[in-house]
This record gives structure tokens, C-alpha cells and sequence, in this order.
């Protein structure tokens, strides 16, 4: 195909390569701007839905309700205080916790 292209472009080679980007660059654009943003809603690129939750209602979840096993509504709060492993190497601290 791009040799067949190639063979009936008009002009020496010089005239060929640029008239090869021009076009090579006529398609991109084309592409671009009017064939993916056509195409994109028919994409399921953003259906990200992992689970079936077809069936809960929205008005059903009580937010006020105790997490289970006493879980900390803000995962920080239970965070340790110190990084459970070394910043200066790839080894791990044979001792435990890194400082330790």
C-alpha cells in the first residue's frame, strides 16, 4: 500500500517526502479531530464499573452506621508512625520497623 502511494505521488523525491508528510499528517489529523471524538462515546473506555450494583439503592446505605471491627472511618488514624521499611536501600531492616 505505501509503496503503491509512494508510486503515484507526483515529483521527484523530494516532492514525494513532502507531500508523504503532508498527507501522512492530513490523516492524523483527520483521525484526531473528527474520527476519535466521533468514535469515543461508542468506546467502553469509561465504563468502569466493577461489580453488579445494579440492585442497591443509593437511599438504602446508612452513612452514620459503625465500621466494622472498629475501623477508622479516615485510614490515617491508624497509619503506624514510622515507615515500615528502608528509604536509603532496597534491603529490608533486618530489626523490624526502619529507625528501629
Amino acid at each position: 500500500m505505501y509503496a503503491w502511494i509512494w508510486r503515484k505521488l507526483p515529483g521527484a523525491v523530494w516532492s514525494k517526502l513532502t507531500m508523504s508528510i503532508v498527507l501522512l499528517a492530513a490523516v492524523g489529523s483527520l483521525l484526531w479531530y473528527v474520527v476519535f471524538p466521533w468514535a469515543t462515546p461508542l468506546l467502553p473506555f469509561d465504563d468502569v464499573q466493577v461489580g453488579d450494583t445494579s440492585q442497591i439503592d443509593p437511599n438504602s446505605v446508612d452513612r452514620d452506621s459503625p465500621l466494622p471491627n472498629g475501623a477508622s472511618p479516615h485510614p490515617d488514624d491508624s497509619a503506624p508512625d514510622a515507615i515500615p521499611y528502608s528509604t536509603t536501600s532496597n534491603h529490608p531492616d533486618p530489626g523490624g520497623l526502619a529507625g528501629d
